[in-house]
């Protein structure tokens, strides 16, 4: 992602989901910026009917991720824990430190999820690519609107 969480500034923030995307993660979904303190942030992220995340895993931050609306899977490993879940609305899951982890949206719904970061998100250095479980098909849209 290509932008820095300023969380001094926004201890008592009030923020309403935007209608438009304000970046494309480094996974390529699209984020939403969110509330955020010094200790976390949140953002809104969509991946559309048919999209596959690029793999990735972060560095020094972990996200539990609670899935709002449209059906996906998640795979993740991390040290000899391979493994791939179904998510639906009503359903969270964790992403630890370090752990690979790649999404995809299934049906004909987009797959929108709430992602809570801690600490918030450092900047663009952040996610690494990795070797994924399903293959990234070419996408249109630009890397980063911001």
């Amino acid at each position: 992602m290509r932008y820095r969480v300023d969380c001094m500034s926004q201890d008592l923030d009030y923020k309403r989901l935007a209608r438009d995307f304000d970046t494309l993660a480094p996974d390529g979904s699209e984020i939403r910026l969110l509330s955020a303190t010094s200790r976390g942030s949140m953002v809104h992220c969509t991946l559309n009917p048919g999209e596959v995340s690029v793999a990735v895993a972060h560095r020094t931050v972990e996200e539990v991720w609670y899935v709002l609306d449209g059906t996906g899977q998640v795979w993740r490993r991390q040290g000899d824990e391979d493994r791939v879940v179904e998510v639906s609305p009503g359903g969270s899951l964790s992403i630890p430190v370090g752990a690979h982890f790649q999404f995809r949206a299934i049906g004909d719904r987009p797959l929108r999820i709430l992602i809570v970061t801690m600490p918030p998100w450092p900047g663009p250095d952040e996610a690494y690519r990795v070797a994924g479980r399903w293959p990234v098909p070419p996408r249109d849209a630009p890397m980063s609107r911001a």
